[in-house]
């Protein structure tokens, strides 16, 4: 086909963000690629990236192929970041769709809002795939934009979880959350702690999404027996993984390399015994015992990327939405 007659559609941050989308349904569209990949059907490379050497920037590619979906797609990440704070920061993320079957590009997109999505659903589904059975509670810690989506995909997959606990600093953060909840499940309580490790001694899952310049450090003595520990930013110590009876990563390559200020007093990182994919499709088991401490660690593959972004694009396709640019004329 002529490429010179086929439009890119581009679809705009805010032609995204209010794109009507369940929690639900998003953690189908993560299980579902993960299940793709744990058969074989999906290719997921090792992503690339570029960094300048005095910390200023870096910069990410993914690459992936859905074959469920029959979905090619390529994401990048460019953050610049000089200073370290928020006045100088500069973060953009895209994703580009490409049809498999029909060789016709889907969409280029801003990636803010799958992102924000995704990353919830696979803490819903690894908290889902290790949680003791008769668990009830959980404790969440960060009032970001993790944290605003996190009980909402958490519940979806978990609906047994009814005592919600949590922590944050910031008075327009915690209203969020409870904003978001309420938004997914009007009858949800949500109770706000001032103590998050003496929170974590009575929750069956504690959630870190906090951002870097926290001051909490859930130990591994605050945790209750049989309890999950999910780490997606920070708000645990490392001896939550040194001394977890179990470790569950969604992938083992990606936290070797990103989760290495979770290493031990000797610069050793304690190895993963399963990864989600495999526990998904019943090939490894995420839990042994009712007793196990579990750590986990939740590390995005572009592949949930793809997922989400074509969800997304779809609806918003559906509706009209985005621009479409005659890139190839």
């Amino acid at each position: 086909m002529n490429t010179r007659s086929t439009p890119l559609r581009v679809l705009s941050r805010s032609d995204l963000a209010d794109v009507p989308i369940s929690p639900g349904e998003v953690v189908r569209a993560v299980e579902d690629a993960y299940l793709a990949f744990a058969e074989g059907n999906s290719d997921n490379p090792r992503k690339l990236s570029v960094a300048h050497p005095d910390g200023w920037s870096v910069a990410y590619a993914m690459l992936g192929r859905d074959g469920r979906r029959r979905v090619v797609a390529m994401k990048t990440s460019y953050k610049f970041d000089p200073h370290h704070d928020r006045s100088t920061k500069r973060y953009y993320t895209t994703i580009t769709l490409y049809d498999d079957a029909t060789g016709l590009p889907i969409a280029m997109m801003d990636c803010a809002r799958v992102g924000a999505l995704r990353t919830p659903a696979v803490s819903a589904l690894l908290v889902r795939e290790t949680v003791r059975p008769g668990a009830r509670s959980v404790l969440l810690i960060g009032t970001g934009t993790q944290g605003r989506n996190a009980l909402p995909h958490l519940l979806a997959a978990n609906p047994q979880l009814d005592r919600l606990m949590l922590y944050g600093t910031h008075p327009e953060g915690l209203e969020a959350v409870q904003r978001e909840l309420l938004r997914h499940q009007p009858r949800a309580e949500l109770e706000i702690v001032s103590d998050p490790r003496a929170a974590a001694r009575d929750a069956d899952v504690v959630l870190a999404t906090a951002g870097p310049g926290t001051k909490v450090a859930v130990e591994a003595d605050d945790l209750a027996p049989g309890a999950v520990a999910v780490l997606v930013g920070y708000g645990l110590a490392p001896s939550t993984l040194g001394r977890a009876d179990r470790v569950i990563a969604t992938n083992a390559e990606q936290m070797a390399l990103t989760g290495t200020d979770m290493a031990d007093a000797d610069g050793r990182l304690r190895p993963v015994d399963a990864e989600l994919p495999q526990i998904l499709s019943r090939r490894a088991t995420g839990r042994l015992s009712d007793d196990q401490r579990i750590f986990v660690y939740n590390s995005g593959l572009v592949l949930t990327d793809i997922a989400v972004a074509h969800a997304l694009a779809t609806l918003a396709i559906a509706e009209g939405r985005g621009t479409e640019v005659p890139l190839w004329d």
